[in-house]
């Protein structure tokens, strides 16, 4: 009996050993891990900010993205909430992992000064903007730009139409049919070249057309956008653009706007300069995250983006927008 039990120790020693050496060893693919929703209030510094006590407040709410091990890629039901991506859907070809950091970081800085431009503006101030164009953030290999755009590209203009922002971007490319060719004005280190495209139908809308480029409102980083209020934003080493209606929802509340109206509001959307809100990634993790925090709405782009909300969010109200100006309305004729 005691070399029995001696035997059962050693099989369960050697059991703990393979299963922390399995938790140790990275595999080739990422997971994405809920992260509970956070105020803002603390990271946000507004010139003439009032103080606001109705026990509300408007939070952002990340996504924990970091290389699954080979125990979690082989029981993926570990963390509740968690998903496995390929290495390809969080890091572009021949990217690091430090070089996918800084990029981030990057977008989150212009997504926080995207966020505060859009909301002086909607409260009357005036906020120069100039940009050259739309920056591609990564090009599909399979799509018809391989080959002819490259990441780091500005499209400064389409068939002669300027699109300094990535919902003029898409508006031009969707007035032409799958198929059809359109010239693209291209800025690429400092030189300028006209480069013909032949567009190929959106898998989500086969009646659209796409020319198989990746962007992002928040990596627009030759726009130069001048507050007229000092704002001020740390987020630490908080990455990505989808914070971005949060922070516009945050300055206009630091600015003595009751936006939250005393309810704990969760913000989820990358903001463009018209105010338009676009997608983002990881709404299971950050709806789970926003249910987490106790929220009683979370505000998310309409579309795809809400209808993955709603799978997870429980009792918690989901609000989709389209807009800055209507997550604005939505808040204001909340109960």
């Amino acid at each position: 009996m005691a070399r029995f039990f001696k035997l059962l120790l050693a099989g369960g020693l050697v059991l703990a050993a393979v299963v922390g050496l399995l938790y140790l060893i990275p595999s080739d693919e990422y997971i994405f891990l809920p992260d509970k929703a956070q105020p803002l209030a603390p990271y946000v510094t507004v010139q003439g900010e009032r103080s606001d006590h109705d026990g509300g407040g408007i939070y952002y709410v990340a996504v924990e993205v970091k290389k699954a091990s080979l125990l979690e890629k082989l029981f993926p039901g570990l963390h509740e909430g968690s998903t496995l991506v390929p290495a390809a859907a969080v890091v572009s070809p021949g990217q690091s992992d430090k070089q996918h950091q800084r990029q981030e970081l990057q977008a989150m800085a212009q997504s926080q000064e995207i966020g505060a431009a859009v909301a002086l503006k909607a409260l009357g101030y005036r906020v120069p903007v100039t940009s050259p164009g739309t920056v591609i953030a990564d090009v599909n290999p399979h799509g018809p730009s391989a080959g002819k755009l490259r990441a780091s590209d500005t499209i400064a203009a389409v068939d002669g139409h300027p699109t300094p922002s990535l919902p003029a971007l898409r508006r031009q490319i969707t007035k032409h049919s799958p198929g059809q060719n359109v010239s693209l004005t291209v800025r690429r280190n400092g030189t300028v070249r006209t480069v013909r495209v032949k567009t190929a139908p959106d898998p989500q809308d086969k009646r659209r057309s796409i020319i198989g480029v990746l962007t992002s409102c928040a990596l627009q980083t030759a726009s130069k956008i001048r507050l007229p209020v000092p704002v001020h934003i740390d987020l630490g080493r908080v990455g990505g653009p989808s914070a971005g209606l949060a922070f516009a929802l945050d300055v206009a509340e630091k600015l003595g706007h009751d936006v939250d109206r005393g309810h704990k509001v969760v913000a989820s959307g990358e903001m463009c300069l018209d105010g338009s809100v676009v997608p983002v990634g990881g709404l299971k993790q950050k709806t789970i995250g926003a249910r987490r925090a106790g929220a009683d709405v979370f505000l998310v782009p309409a579309g795809e983006n809400a209808q993955e909300a709603r799978r997870y969010a429980g009792k918690m109200r989901v609000i989709p927008v389209h807009t800055y100006r209507q997550a604005l309305h939505a808040l204001t004729t909340l109960k």
